[in-house]
């Protein structure tokens, strides 16, 4: 102990003994009191963090096509929709393309091109969208209505390049609020 406290501890021994009042000894030690007034302030509540509304909705809708059952194709023209399951696919993944509970992660947009520079578009999307780990993508080819005979030429052409690559594992028209049949879910194989 150092002088100063052994002093203090005697003044405290002092004070302790009966008859003493400790009270005007730690007055005179202490001196006169000021309150302090502080100029802080509260400290800002921390923001909500954003809320996804269109994703929210969007999985609101899901759930609501869900609740009714499988996707009504039978209001779709005959031949409109496009479906591809590779041979191994299990149903269920299928079933989850189909009814857009994939993450779009990538997109592309054929509207305007020439068949030629589409298919040329669909394989660089593809081999880009594999390199970068992509599981599903979403193509927009159109309905053909802009077409010179009202033929879906984008859409025909997207069917068959889609199967001749081997990354592709599925692949089905959208959701309505995806671009319906005028666009297609894409499932890819996963990178090895």
């Amino acid at each position: 102990m150092g002088p100063d406290q052994s002093v203090s501890l005697a003044e405290a021994t002092v004070a302790k003994k009966p008859g003493r009042d400790p009270d005007p000894l730690f007055r005179s030690t202490v001196g006169k009191v000021v309150r302090v007034k502080h100029d802080r302030i509260e400290p800002a509540k921390p923001k909500a963090a954003p809320v996804p509304r269109q994703s929210e909705a969007e999985a609101q809708q899901v759930i609501a096509e869900m609740a009714q059952g499988e996707i009504d194709s039978s209001a779709l023209e005959s031949g409109e929709e496009l479906l591809y399951c590779s041979p191994g696919l299990q149903d269920r993944q299928f079933r989850k393309l189909r009814r857009g509970q994939f993450s779009i992660e990538a997109e592309l947009d054929l509207h305007g091109l020439t068949a030629e520079e589409a298919r040329e578009a669909v394989a660089r999307f593809l081999t880009q969208a594999r390199e970068s780990g992509k599981r599903c993508v979403r193509i927009i080819h159109g309905k053909g209505r802009g077409s010179r005979d009202g033929r879906p030429v984008l859409k025909t052409g997207l069917q068959h390049w889609l199967r001749q690559r081997g990354e592709v594992l599925a692949y089905c028209s959208a959701r309505s609020v995806d671009g319906g049949t005028g666009a297609v879910y894409v499932l890819m194989k996963r990178r090895a």
